[in-house]
Parts: structure tokens; sequence; C-alpha cells
């Protein structure tokens, strides 16, 4: 089966047919994030450090790391982001013993993430495109790593789902002619926003499909493309990911966090129960409330699409005995219980005399 091996300096994530769904978490990345990318050009890394240990603690198996911020004193990213990625990199390494995955459209920006990056990264990412496969597949070998391989070349995303599969095909096989084995490419065979063309799902599933049964490939996705202009996202993600994975998709690059809810909409929340005349007990913290009124948790947690994720693993035989979904759903202990044995008996059951 195919097996594509990513690593940190001491951690190994297996992507492949037979083994867990990979999640690559999303959150390190500055596109259509201002307030990041402000930070980032500042050197401020606040945001990251919280949104690197957050996806972990979610479920995330591989951090993507993207540092493409154009800084507003230099808009140049030829010159801005190989330092910053250099820098994110080695700060993250040092916070989360997880394998990381270097995102970059600046080949300069991957290599200089290679340079420093611990382990066996996956490059994020090689398209069809000619100068893209000239410029990306020679450091793929260099550096002995594995490729996201986008489907799409000089002629842009195609809608056919047959161009798309051809497109991965020639990555496979130019790949081969570097001697880049297969089971080191890593194929998005690009969804697109099922809100915009009604057959969005039928053909990523059908394309996965092939994918594992003609190329032998592992494949991911930009897993929230799907919902993109929708109401409701998270419940189409999670309808999707399960079902991407009964088609054979083996990680996707997504977002594992539910984002903690805010004070202004808790206050808003308050307002609206007092207006309707309900009474809560004195001294009620926020987390309590947001907890009784089912609005979330005031802090960052596993979203939605990570326990439709678990749930697939367990009923695909990848959690065996459904160990992982166990731990997941199994509520912490109360205070003063932590040592208690079965039968609520500090230490266990006794034995007879």
């Amino acid at each position: 089966m195919t097996q594509t091996l990513v690593e940190s300096k001491t951690k190994t994530a297996i992507i492949g047919f037979d083994q867990p769904f990979c999640v690559i978490g999303e959150r390190i990345n500055p596109t259509g994030r201002k307030k990041l990318a402000a930070e980032l050009e500042a050197g401020d890394f606040s945001t990251v450090e919280k949104d690197a240990l957050a996806q972990v603690a979610a479920g995330a198996t591989v951090l993507d790391i993207n540092a493409g911020v154009v800084y507003n004193s230099n808009p140049n990213p030829n010159e801005t982001e190989p330092p910053l990625m250099r820098k994110i990199i080695e700060l993250v390494q040092g916070l989360v013993d997880v394998p990381l995955c270097i995102d970059s459209s600046v080949p300069g920006a991957l290599e200089a993430g290679l340079e420093v990056c611990e382990g066996r990264p996956l490059l994020n990412s090689v398209t069809g495109e000619e100068e893209r496969l000239e410029q990306i597949l020679p450091l793929v070998k260099k550096y002995n790593v594995p490729v996201v391989a986008i489907s799409n070349d000089d002629t842009g995303i195609s809608e056919d789902p047959d161009v798309r599969f051809a497109v991965a095909k020639k990555i496979v096989e130019r790949a081969a002619d570097f001697g880049i084995p297969a089971h080191d490419i890593v194929v998005d065979p690009l969804v697109m926003p099922v809100g915009a063309m009604g057959t969005a799902g039928l053909q990523v599933f059908a394309l996965v499909r092939r994918l594992r049964e003609e190329l032998g490939v592992n494949t991911t996705c930009g897993a929230s493309n799907i919902s993109f202009g929708l109401p409701n996202r998270h419940g189409i993600n999670n309808a999707f990911l399960p079902m991407a994975m009964g088609a054979g998709m083996t990680s996707a690059i997504m977002n594992p966090v539910a984002l903690p809810i805010g004070p202004k909409k808790i206050a808003e929340k308050r307002a609206e129960i007092e207006a309707a005349g309900i009474i809560l007990p004195e001294g009620m913290d926020d987390e309590a409330f947001v907890q009784i009124f089912g609005m979330g948790s005031t802090l960052p947690r596993a979203g939605k699409e990570m326990e439709a994720i678990r749930a697939a693993n367990f009923l695909t035989n990848n959690d065996p005995h459904g160990g992982e979904w166990i731990k997941a759903n199994k509520a912490p202990p109360k205070a003063g219980e932590e040592s208690r044995g079965r039968g609520g008996r500090a230490g266990g059951r006794r034995r007879r005399a």
C-alpha cells in the first residue's frame, strides 16, 4: 500500500491508504488574515505560537507553514519571504514536535524552509506548469522530501476532471524522470466550490478513486473550498470529509480548531437571555454560559470537522478498537477524582484478603 512519510525530528506522520486520515493544519497562513499579516511584518509571532499549539491540541498531525506576507515596506516576496519562512519554522519547531508542510509559491522561500526544517517535511507545492516543474522537482530530489502536486498547468484550472487527472499523471511522470517515486507525490485534484458547480463533490470523489487506482498516489485538498460562499460551511465540510475519505482521499489541508466564542457574541446572547426574562445564576462565568446555551466554548478546541474525521477513521478500521474516538470523547476527570480507580475508590478495587 502506498505510504508517504512526513517526519519531524522525532515523529513520523504516515499518509496512506490504510492509515488514519492525515490532518494538515492550515492556520499558520497570513492569506486573508490582515491581523496576522500585520503582526508578522512587525515581528510579532504571538498568533503563530497560539495557532501552532491549538492545532496540535485539536488533532493536527502535520502543520502547514505559509509566510506569504506582502510587506507594506517591501512588496517583493522574493526578498521578504525566505527569511520569514526560516523564522516561523524555527519558532514552530521549538514549540511542537509534529512534521511540517512548507507552503509557498516562492522557490527561494521553499528552499529556505528546507534548509532549517528538521526531519522530512512535505513541500507545498508543484504544479503542471513547465516553469514550476523545472524549479521545484530538483528541490524535491535534492532534499529527498515528498511534495504536493496541484492539478493545474499552464492553461490554468480546468473544470474537466479528465484534464485534471491528466495533469496529475504528467507531474507523476515528470517526477519519475528526476528519480522521485510516486509514493512521494501527494496529489491535490483541486476541489471546486459546490455552490458554483453542483457536480464538484462527485467530480473530486471520482478523481480521487482514479488517482488511487491508476496512479497509486496519495491525495490531499483544501477541504474548505467545497463550501466556499455558502451558509453553514461546517455542515457541508462535515459531510464532505468522510465522503472524500470513503473515496480514498488520505489527507486534507484544513482548520482542525473550532475558534473560540468572543466577548461580543457572549454579550449579545446574555442580553437576549435577559430580554426573555430568564434569570441566570449569580457569578456564572462565560465558559459555563456558552456551554449551557450551546454556543461552543471560550477556548480553542477541536472542531466538528475533526469529530467527523475521527468517526470516519473508526468506521474504516483505521482507528483499531476505537481507541482514538474514545479518547477524544472521554470526559475529563473532575477535580479531586484524577487518582480514583474503578468503582470510585481511590486506588481502585481492593483485593480480598
